[in-house]
Protein backbone atom coordinates (compact mmCIF):
# COMPACT_ATOMS: atom_id res chain seq x y z
CA UNK A 1 0.00 0.00 0.00
CA UNK A 2 1.11 3.58 -0.55
CA UNK A 3 -0.42 6.58 1.18
CA UNK A 4 -1.63 9.75 -0.53
CA UNK A 5 -2.44 13.29 0.47
CA UNK A 6 -5.83 14.60 -0.50
CA UNK A 7 -5.74 16.31 -3.84
CA UNK A 8 -2.09 15.36 -4.42
CA UNK A 9 -0.78 15.06 -7.94
CA UNK A 10 1.15 11.87 -7.27
CA UNK A 11 -0.98 8.76 -7.53
CA UNK A 12 0.64 5.36 -7.17
CA UNK A 13 -1.75 3.32 -5.09
CA UNK A 14 -1.25 -0.29 -6.21
CA UNK A 15 -3.97 -2.52 -7.57
CA UNK A 16 -4.68 -5.74 -5.81
CA UNK A 17 -6.69 -8.87 -6.19
CA UNK A 18 -10.40 -8.57 -5.29
CA UNK A 19 -13.06 -11.23 -4.74
CA UNK A 20 -14.59 -12.18 -8.07
CA UNK A 21 -18.07 -12.25 -6.55
CA UNK A 22 -17.73 -8.53 -5.77
CA UNK A 23 -17.51 -7.85 -9.46
CA UNK A 24 -20.39 -10.22 -10.16
CA UNK A 25 -22.65 -8.49 -7.64
CA UNK A 26 -21.73 -4.94 -8.60
CA UNK A 27 -21.68 -5.46 -12.37
CA UNK A 28 -25.48 -5.34 -12.46
CA UNK A 29 -25.49 -1.73 -11.25
CA UNK A 30 -25.47 1.07 -13.85
CA UNK A 31 -22.38 3.25 -14.03
CA UNK A 32 -21.56 6.33 -16.10
CA UNK A 33 -18.97 6.04 -18.85
CA UNK A 34 -15.65 7.87 -18.56
CA UNK A 35 -12.66 8.35 -20.81
CA UNK A 36 -9.60 6.19 -20.28
CA UNK A 37 -6.99 7.51 -17.88
CA UNK A 38 -3.85 8.68 -19.65
CA UNK A 39 -1.46 6.68 -17.42
CA UNK A 40 -3.01 3.45 -18.67
CA UNK A 41 -3.19 4.56 -22.30
CA UNK A 42 -0.28 2.46 -23.54
CA UNK A 43 -1.41 -0.61 -21.60
CA UNK A 44 -4.88 -0.35 -23.13
CA UNK A 45 -3.25 -0.71 -26.56
CA UNK A 46 -1.69 -4.06 -25.60
CA UNK A 47 -3.53 -7.36 -26.31
CA UNK A 48 -4.58 -7.69 -22.67
CA UNK A 49 -7.48 -9.98 -23.56
CA UNK A 50 -5.04 -12.68 -24.67
CA UNK A 51 -3.17 -12.32 -21.38
CA UNK A 52 -6.39 -12.85 -19.42
CA UNK A 53 -7.20 -16.01 -21.34
CA UNK A 54 -3.61 -17.26 -21.19
CA UNK A 55 -3.32 -16.61 -17.45
CA UNK A 56 -6.53 -18.47 -16.70
CA UNK A 57 -5.40 -21.33 -18.93
CA UNK A 58 -2.01 -21.57 -17.17
CA UNK A 59 -3.62 -21.85 -13.73
CA UNK A 60 -6.13 -24.44 -14.98
CA UNK A 61 -3.40 -26.55 -16.61
CA UNK A 62 -1.32 -26.46 -13.44
CA UNK A 63 -4.27 -27.93 -11.54
CA UNK A 64 -4.71 -30.73 -14.10
CA UNK A 65 -0.99 -31.56 -14.10
CA UNK A 66 -0.84 -31.69 -10.30
CA UNK A 67 -3.93 -33.87 -10.16
CA UNK A 68 -2.12 -36.48 -12.27
CA UNK A 69 1.20 -36.41 -10.39
CA UNK A 70 1.96 -38.92 -7.61
CA UNK A 71 1.75 -37.38 -4.15
CA UNK A 72 5.18 -38.70 -3.12
CA UNK A 73 6.81 -36.93 -6.08
CA UNK A 74 5.53 -33.56 -4.95
CA UNK A 75 6.55 -34.29 -1.37
CA UNK A 76 10.13 -35.04 -2.48
CA UNK A 77 10.09 -31.86 -4.54
CA UNK A 78 9.22 -29.70 -1.52
CA UNK A 79 11.77 -31.34 0.78
CA UNK A 80 14.84 -30.58 -1.33
CA UNK A 81 17.35 -28.26 0.33
CA UNK A 82 20.74 -26.81 -0.60
CA UNK A 83 22.71 -26.15 2.63
CA UNK A 84 24.58 -22.86 2.83
CA UNK A 85 26.14 -21.71 6.12
CA UNK A 86 25.29 -21.05 9.76
CA UNK A 87 24.22 -17.60 10.88
CA UNK A 88 23.96 -16.79 14.59
CA UNK A 89 21.88 -14.24 16.54
CA UNK A 90 24.78 -12.46 18.25
CA UNK A 91 24.28 -9.14 16.47
CA UNK A 92 20.47 -9.14 16.40
CA UNK A 93 20.15 -6.69 19.31
CA UNK A 94 22.64 -4.29 17.70
CA UNK A 95 20.87 -4.34 14.34
CA UNK A 96 17.51 -3.71 16.00
CA UNK A 97 18.91 -0.80 18.04
CA UNK A 98 20.29 0.77 14.87
CA UNK A 99 16.88 0.30 13.27
CA UNK A 100 15.23 1.97 16.26
CA UNK A 101 17.64 4.91 16.04
CA UNK A 102 16.80 5.31 12.37
CA UNK A 103 13.10 5.13 13.17
CA UNK A 104 13.46 7.85 15.83
CA UNK A 105 15.25 10.10 13.31
CA UNK A 106 12.46 9.51 10.79
CA UNK A 107 9.82 10.46 13.37
CA UNK A 108 11.74 13.66 14.11
CA UNK A 109 11.98 14.34 10.36
CA UNK A 110 8.23 13.85 10.05
CA UNK A 111 7.57 16.37 12.82
CA UNK A 112 10.19 18.97 11.98
CA UNK A 113 11.26 18.34 8.38
CA UNK A 114 9.77 19.23 5.01
CA UNK A 115 5.98 19.20 4.57
CA UNK A 116 6.40 17.73 1.07
CA UNK A 117 5.73 13.94 1.13
CA UNK A 118 8.22 13.48 -1.71
CA UNK A 119 10.96 15.35 0.15
CA UNK A 120 10.34 14.11 3.68
CA UNK A 121 11.83 10.62 4.20
CA UNK A 122 9.17 9.38 6.66
CA UNK A 123 6.29 8.77 4.20
CA UNK A 124 8.70 7.41 1.60
CA UNK A 125 10.28 4.95 4.04
CA UNK A 126 6.97 3.83 5.61
CA UNK A 127 4.93 3.37 2.44
CA UNK A 128 7.66 2.51 -0.09
CA UNK A 129 10.70 0.96 1.59
CA UNK A 130 8.89 -0.71 4.52
CA UNK A 131 5.46 -1.74 3.31
CA UNK A 132 6.47 -2.47 -0.28
CA UNK A 133 10.20 -3.19 -0.11
CA UNK A 134 10.52 -5.19 3.12
CA UNK A 135 7.55 -7.36 2.16
CA UNK A 136 9.31 -8.29 -1.09
CA UNK A 137 12.59 -8.97 0.71
CA UNK A 138 10.78 -11.15 3.24
CA UNK A 139 9.28 -13.15 0.39
CA UNK A 140 12.72 -13.82 -1.11
CA UNK A 141 15.31 -13.76 1.66
CA UNK A 142 13.38 -14.93 4.70
CA UNK A 143 12.61 -13.32 8.03
CA UNK A 144 14.74 -10.16 7.89
CA UNK A 145 12.10 -8.27 9.86
CA UNK A 146 12.92 -10.16 13.06
CA UNK A 147 16.30 -8.38 12.89
CA UNK A 148 15.21 -5.04 11.45
CA UNK A 149 12.15 -4.33 13.58
CA UNK A 150 12.64 -1.37 15.96
CA UNK A 151 11.25 -3.12 19.05
CA UNK A 152 13.48 -6.11 19.79
CA UNK A 153 16.66 -4.25 20.78
CA UNK A 154 14.95 -1.62 22.99
CA UNK A 155 12.81 -4.35 24.60
CA UNK A 156 15.88 -6.41 25.49
CA UNK A 157 17.61 -3.39 27.02
CA UNK A 158 14.50 -2.29 28.93
CA UNK A 159 13.93 -5.82 30.26
CA UNK A 160 17.46 -5.96 31.64
CA UNK A 161 17.29 -2.49 33.17
CA UNK A 162 13.92 -3.17 34.80
CA UNK A 163 14.98 -6.63 35.91
CA UNK A 164 11.65 -7.95 34.69
CA UNK A 165 10.60 -11.29 33.28
CA UNK A 166 11.26 -11.70 29.56
CA UNK A 167 7.90 -13.42 29.29
CA UNK A 168 6.09 -10.37 30.63
CA UNK A 169 4.08 -9.70 33.75
CA UNK A 170 0.71 -10.70 32.33
CA UNK A 171 -0.44 -13.35 29.87
CA UNK A 172 -2.84 -12.93 26.98
CA UNK A 173 -5.73 -15.41 27.03
CA UNK A 174 -5.44 -18.15 24.40
CA UNK A 175 -8.96 -17.54 23.08
CA UNK A 176 -7.85 -14.05 22.04
CA UNK A 177 -5.62 -15.52 19.32
CA UNK A 178 -4.47 -12.69 17.08
CA UNK A 179 -7.76 -10.78 17.01
CA UNK A 180 -5.95 -7.72 18.36
CA UNK A 181 -3.65 -7.86 15.32
CA UNK A 182 -6.72 -8.10 13.07
CA UNK A 183 -8.12 -4.92 14.62
CA UNK A 184 -4.79 -3.10 14.38
CA UNK A 185 -4.25 -4.20 10.79
CA UNK A 186 -7.71 -2.93 9.86
CA UNK A 187 -6.86 0.42 11.47
CA UNK A 188 -3.60 0.49 9.48
CA UNK A 189 -5.40 -0.31 6.22
CA UNK A 190 -8.06 2.32 6.93
CA UNK A 191 -5.42 4.96 7.64
CA UNK A 192 -3.53 4.16 4.44
CA UNK A 193 -6.53 3.80 2.13
CA UNK A 194 -9.28 5.97 3.61
CA UNK A 195 -7.69 8.68 5.77
CA UNK A 196 -7.63 12.03 3.94
CA UNK A 197 -3.88 12.61 4.40
CA UNK A 198 -1.85 9.48 5.27
CA UNK A 199 1.19 10.99 3.52
CA UNK A 200 1.26 14.12 5.65
CA UNK A 201 4.63 13.81 7.46
CA UNK A 202 3.48 15.19 10.84
CA UNK A 203 0.26 13.17 10.81
CA UNK A 204 2.13 9.99 9.88
CA UNK A 205 4.84 10.68 12.50
CA UNK A 206 2.20 10.94 15.22
CA UNK A 207 0.48 7.72 14.14
CA UNK A 208 3.72 5.73 13.73
CA UNK A 209 5.22 7.04 16.98
CA UNK A 210 2.14 6.23 19.03
CA UNK A 211 1.94 2.75 17.51
CA UNK A 212 5.59 2.06 18.35
CA UNK A 213 5.07 3.19 21.94
CA UNK A 214 1.86 1.17 22.32
CA UNK A 215 3.52 -1.99 21.00
CA UNK A 216 6.63 -1.44 23.13
CA UNK A 217 4.58 -1.15 26.33
CA UNK A 218 2.56 -4.22 25.32
CA UNK A 219 5.80 -6.18 24.85
CA UNK A 220 6.98 -5.20 28.32
CA UNK A 221 3.63 -6.19 29.79
CA UNK A 222 2.96 -9.45 27.92
CA UNK A 223 6.41 -10.43 26.65
CA UNK A 224 8.02 -9.81 23.28
CA UNK A 225 7.25 -13.21 21.82
CA UNK A 226 3.65 -13.26 23.00
CA UNK A 227 2.79 -9.79 21.68
CA UNK A 228 4.67 -10.32 18.42
CA UNK A 229 2.58 -13.43 17.74
CA UNK A 230 -0.74 -11.99 18.90
CA UNK A 231 -0.87 -8.22 18.55
CA UNK A 232 1.93 -6.72 16.44
CA UNK A 233 0.42 -6.90 12.98
CA UNK A 234 3.59 -6.01 11.03
CA UNK A 235 5.53 -8.89 12.60
CA UNK A 236 2.66 -11.31 12.02
CA UNK A 237 2.24 -10.27 8.38
CA UNK A 238 5.95 -10.29 7.58
CA UNK A 239 6.44 -13.68 9.27
CA UNK A 240 3.64 -15.12 7.13
CA UNK A 241 5.23 -13.71 3.99
CA UNK A 242 8.67 -15.03 5.01
CA UNK A 243 7.36 -18.61 4.78
CA UNK A 244 7.39 -18.21 0.99
CA UNK A 245 11.10 -17.32 0.88
CA UNK A 246 13.72 -19.41 -0.93
CA UNK A 247 16.04 -19.04 2.08
CA UNK A 248 15.18 -21.06 5.18
CA UNK A 249 16.92 -21.02 8.57
CA UNK A 250 16.67 -23.98 10.94
CA UNK A 251 16.79 -23.99 14.74
CA UNK A 252 20.59 -24.25 14.71
CA UNK A 253 20.89 -21.09 12.63
CA UNK A 254 21.97 -22.86 9.43
CA UNK A 255 20.72 -21.33 6.19
CA UNK A 256 19.56 -23.40 3.23
CA UNK A 257 18.04 -22.75 -0.17
CA UNK A 258 14.66 -24.29 -0.87
CA UNK A 259 11.87 -24.05 -3.43
CA UNK A 260 9.56 -21.02 -3.18
CA UNK A 261 6.75 -21.81 -0.77
CA UNK A 262 8.35 -24.98 0.61
CA UNK A 263 8.26 -23.64 4.16
CA UNK A 264 4.54 -22.97 3.82
CA UNK A 265 3.92 -26.72 3.69
CA UNK A 266 5.37 -27.14 7.20
CA UNK A 267 2.95 -24.59 8.70
CA UNK A 268 0.35 -25.59 11.23
CA UNK A 269 -3.35 -24.78 10.69
CA UNK A 270 -4.19 -21.20 11.54
CA UNK A 271 -6.91 -20.53 14.11
CA UNK A 272 -10.00 -18.55 13.12
CA UNK A 273 -8.29 -15.29 14.06
CA UNK A 274 -5.27 -16.22 11.92
CA UNK A 275 -7.52 -17.01 8.96
CA UNK A 276 -9.24 -13.66 9.41
CA UNK A 277 -5.88 -11.86 9.58
CA UNK A 278 -4.54 -13.33 6.35
CA UNK A 279 -7.83 -12.79 4.52
CA UNK A 280 -7.94 -9.21 5.80
CA UNK A 281 -4.41 -8.65 4.51
CA UNK A 282 -5.52 -9.84 1.08
CA UNK A 283 -8.90 -8.11 1.07
CA UNK A 284 -7.41 -4.75 2.04
CA UNK A 285 -5.01 -4.83 -0.89
CA UNK A 286 -7.89 -6.06 -3.04
CA UNK A 287 -9.84 -2.93 -2.25
CA UNK A 288 -6.67 -0.88 -2.68
CA UNK A 289 -6.80 -1.55 -6.40
CA UNK A 290 -10.55 -1.65 -6.85
CA UNK A 291 -11.15 1.69 -5.13
CA UNK A 292 -9.23 3.57 -7.83
CA UNK A 293 -10.95 2.08 -10.87
CA UNK A 294 -13.46 3.98 -12.98
CA UNK A 295 -15.84 1.12 -12.22
CA UNK A 296 -15.82 1.59 -8.43
CA UNK A 297 -15.88 5.40 -8.53
CA UNK A 298 -18.71 5.30 -11.02
CA UNK A 299 -20.86 3.30 -8.60
CA UNK A 300 -20.97 6.37 -6.36
CA UNK A 301 -21.42 8.90 -9.14
CA UNK A 302 -17.84 10.19 -8.98
CA UNK A 303 -16.09 11.27 -12.15
CA UNK A 304 -12.49 10.09 -11.65
CA UNK A 305 -11.26 12.82 -13.99
CA UNK A 306 -12.69 15.37 -11.54
CA UNK A 307 -11.90 13.56 -8.29
CA UNK A 308 -13.30 15.61 -5.36
CA UNK A 309 -10.67 14.46 -2.86
CA UNK A 310 -10.38 11.62 -0.35
CA UNK A 311 -12.56 13.35 2.23
CA UNK A 312 -15.55 12.95 -0.09
CA UNK A 313 -15.14 9.15 -0.30
CA UNK A 314 -14.50 8.29 3.36
CA UNK A 315 -17.93 6.66 3.74
CA UNK A 316 -17.83 4.68 0.50
CA UNK A 317 -14.20 3.74 1.13
CA UNK A 318 -14.91 2.40 4.61
CA UNK A 319 -17.89 0.46 3.28
CA UNK A 320 -15.80 -1.00 0.48
CA UNK A 321 -12.98 -2.01 2.82
CA UNK A 322 -15.39 -3.90 5.09
CA UNK A 323 -17.43 -5.35 2.24
CA UNK A 324 -14.36 -6.66 0.42
CA UNK A 325 -13.21 -8.51 3.53
CA UNK A 326 -16.64 -10.04 4.13
CA UNK A 327 -17.01 -11.15 0.51
CA UNK A 328 -13.49 -12.57 0.28
CA UNK A 329 -13.92 -14.51 3.51
CA UNK A 330 -17.30 -15.84 2.36
CA UNK A 331 -16.05 -16.92 -1.08
CA UNK A 332 -12.89 -18.53 0.30
CA UNK A 333 -14.72 -20.45 3.02
CA UNK A 334 -17.38 -21.54 0.53
CA UNK A 335 -14.70 -22.87 -1.84
CA UNK A 336 -13.02 -24.80 0.98
CA UNK A 337 -16.37 -26.16 2.23
CA UNK A 338 -17.40 -27.31 -1.25
CA UNK A 339 -14.01 -28.95 -1.74
CA UNK A 340 -14.34 -30.87 1.51
CA UNK A 341 -17.85 -32.00 0.56
CA UNK A 342 -16.67 -33.20 -2.86
CA UNK A 343 -13.85 -35.17 -1.25
CA UNK A 344 -16.05 -36.60 1.51
CA UNK A 345 -13.65 -35.26 4.12
CA UNK A 346 -14.00 -35.82 7.88
CA UNK A 347 -12.01 -32.67 8.65
CA UNK A 348 -13.85 -29.65 10.00
CA UNK A 349 -14.11 -26.49 7.95
CA UNK A 350 -11.83 -24.72 10.43
CA UNK A 351 -9.09 -27.35 10.07
CA UNK A 352 -9.21 -27.35 6.27
CA UNK A 353 -9.44 -23.57 5.96
CA UNK A 354 -6.67 -23.09 8.52
CA UNK A 355 -4.28 -25.02 6.29
CA UNK A 356 -5.47 -23.98 2.84
CA UNK A 357 -5.46 -20.27 3.69
CA UNK A 358 -1.65 -20.46 3.57
CA UNK A 359 -1.97 -20.81 -0.21
CA UNK A 360 -3.03 -17.16 -0.26
CA UNK A 361 0.55 -16.06 0.57
CA UNK A 362 1.98 -16.56 -2.98
CA UNK A 363 -0.92 -14.54 -4.39
CA UNK A 364 -0.33 -11.68 -1.95
CA UNK A 365 3.38 -11.63 -2.84
CA UNK A 366 2.61 -11.72 -6.56
CA UNK A 367 0.48 -8.62 -6.22
CA UNK A 368 3.16 -6.89 -4.20
CA UNK A 369 5.54 -7.43 -7.12
CA UNK A 370 2.98 -6.44 -9.75
CA UNK A 371 1.54 -3.38 -8.10
CA UNK A 372 4.47 -2.01 -6.13
CA UNK A 373 6.92 -2.31 -8.99
CA UNK A 374 6.35 1.23 -10.28
CA UNK A 375 6.19 2.59 -6.72
CA UNK A 376 9.58 1.10 -5.91
CA UNK A 377 11.13 2.24 -9.17
CA UNK A 378 10.04 5.89 -8.81
CA UNK A 379 9.32 6.57 -5.12
CA UNK A 380 12.39 4.52 -4.20
CA UNK A 381 14.51 7.18 -5.93
CA UNK A 382 12.76 9.93 -3.96
CA UNK A 383 13.46 7.97 -0.77
CA UNK A 384 17.18 7.76 -1.52
CA UNK A 385 17.32 11.50 -2.09
CA UNK A 386 15.26 12.35 1.01
CA UNK A 387 17.31 10.12 3.33
CA UNK A 388 20.42 12.16 2.57
CA UNK A 389 18.68 15.35 3.78
CA UNK A 390 16.02 14.23 6.29
CA UNK A 391 15.37 17.70 7.76
CA UNK A 392 15.61 19.69 4.50
CA UNK A 393 18.67 21.58 5.79
CA UNK A 394 20.83 21.13 2.71
CA UNK A 395 22.65 18.04 4.00
CA UNK A 396 23.99 15.29 1.75
CA UNK A 397 24.71 12.47 4.20
CA UNK A 398 24.83 9.62 1.67
CA UNK A 399 25.65 11.55 -1.47
CA UNK A 400 22.17 11.10 -2.93
CA UNK A 401 20.51 14.41 -2.02
CA UNK A 402 20.95 15.72 -5.58
CA UNK A 403 19.84 12.49 -7.22
CA UNK A 404 18.04 13.14 -10.50
CA UNK A 405 14.70 11.32 -10.36
CA UNK A 406 14.20 9.22 -13.49
CA UNK A 407 10.41 9.05 -13.61
CA UNK A 408 10.61 8.24 -17.31
CA UNK A 409 11.56 4.67 -16.43
CA UNK A 410 7.84 3.90 -16.08
CA UNK A 411 6.57 6.17 -18.88
CA UNK A 412 6.10 5.55 -22.59
CA UNK A 413 5.15 2.64 -24.80
CA UNK A 414 8.35 0.64 -24.30
CA UNK A 415 8.13 0.91 -20.51
CA UNK A 416 4.45 -0.01 -20.59
CA UNK A 417 5.27 -3.16 -22.56
CA UNK A 418 7.96 -4.53 -20.21
CA UNK A 419 6.17 -3.40 -17.05
CA UNK A 420 2.96 -5.08 -18.14
CA UNK A 421 4.76 -8.32 -18.96
CA UNK A 422 6.58 -8.36 -15.63
CA UNK A 423 3.38 -7.60 -13.73
CA UNK A 424 1.29 -10.11 -15.65
CA UNK A 425 3.98 -12.76 -15.28
CA UNK A 426 4.13 -12.18 -11.53
CA UNK A 427 0.37 -12.53 -11.15
CA UNK A 428 0.12 -15.72 -13.20
CA UNK A 429 3.18 -17.25 -11.50
CA UNK A 430 1.81 -16.39 -8.07
CA UNK A 431 -1.48 -18.13 -8.76
CA UNK A 432 0.24 -21.19 -10.22
CA UNK A 433 2.40 -21.44 -7.09
CA UNK A 434 -0.71 -20.99 -4.95
CA UNK A 435 -2.30 -23.97 -6.70
CA UNK A 436 0.90 -25.94 -6.07
CA UNK A 437 0.90 -25.06 -2.35
CA UNK A 438 -2.82 -25.80 -2.02
CA UNK A 439 -2.29 -29.25 -3.53
CA UNK A 440 0.46 -29.93 -1.01
CA UNK A 441 -1.97 -29.17 1.81
CA UNK A 442 -4.72 -31.19 0.10
CA UNK A 443 -2.52 -34.30 0.14
CA UNK A 444 -1.84 -33.56 3.79
CA UNK A 445 -5.59 -33.53 4.46
CA UNK A 446 -6.54 -36.46 2.20
CA UNK A 447 -4.53 -39.66 1.83
CA UNK A 448 -6.17 -40.62 -1.44
CA UNK A 449 -4.90 -38.59 -4.45
CA UNK A 450 -8.32 -38.58 -6.11
CA UNK A 451 -9.94 -37.02 -3.05
CA UNK A 452 -7.13 -34.50 -2.74
CA UNK A 453 -7.66 -33.42 -6.35
CA UNK A 454 -11.45 -33.20 -5.93
CA UNK A 455 -11.09 -31.08 -2.81
CA UNK A 456 -9.07 -28.51 -4.76
CA UNK A 457 -11.45 -28.05 -7.68
CA UNK A 458 -13.55 -25.18 -6.18
CA UNK A 459 -10.47 -23.41 -4.81
CA UNK A 460 -8.77 -23.67 -8.20
CA UNK A 461 -11.80 -22.05 -9.84
CA UNK A 462 -11.48 -19.21 -7.34
CA UNK A 463 -7.79 -18.80 -8.16
CA UNK A 464 -8.55 -18.75 -11.89
CA UNK A 465 -11.05 -15.96 -11.23
CA UNK A 466 -8.39 -14.10 -9.21
CA UNK A 467 -5.97 -14.41 -12.12
CA UNK A 468 -8.43 -12.97 -14.62
CA UNK A 469 -9.53 -10.19 -12.30
CA UNK A 470 -5.97 -9.30 -11.32
CA UNK A 471 -4.89 -8.94 -14.94
CA UNK A 472 -8.00 -6.92 -15.72
CA UNK A 473 -7.25 -4.67 -12.76
CA UNK A 474 -3.77 -3.99 -14.12
CA UNK A 475 -5.17 -2.92 -17.47
CA UNK A 476 -8.35 -1.08 -16.49
CA UNK A 477 -8.28 2.74 -16.37
CA UNK A 478 -7.93 4.25 -12.92
CA UNK A 479 -8.50 7.71 -11.51
CA UNK A 480 -8.73 9.56 -8.22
Amino acid sequence: MSGRTEGGAVECLPARVAPPCLMALLSFLPTPAFAHASDRGHVLLLPTGYYLVGGAFAVAVSFLVLALLPADWLDRFWRRRLPLFAFGDASRITVSLISFAGFAILIAAGLFGSRDPLSNPLPLVIWTLLWAGIALLQGVSGDLWSWLNPWYGPWRLASRLLGGNNEGTWHLPRWLGCWLAVILFFAFAWFELIDPAPDDPARLALAAGLYWLFSFLAMLAFGYRSWSRSGEFLTIFFSMVARFAIVVRNEDGRLSLCWPGAKLLTAEPLPISGIAFLLLALSSVSFDGLSKTFFWLGLFGINPLEFPGRTAVIGSGTLGLVLTFVLLAAVFLLAVWLGQRLAGSDHTLGQAAGLLVWSIVPIALAYHVAHYLMVLLVDGQYALAALSDPFALGWNLFGTADLQIEAGIVAGADSAWWLWNVQAGAIVSGHVLAVLVAHGFAWRLHLQPSRAALSQFPLTLLMIAYTVFGLWLLATPTGG
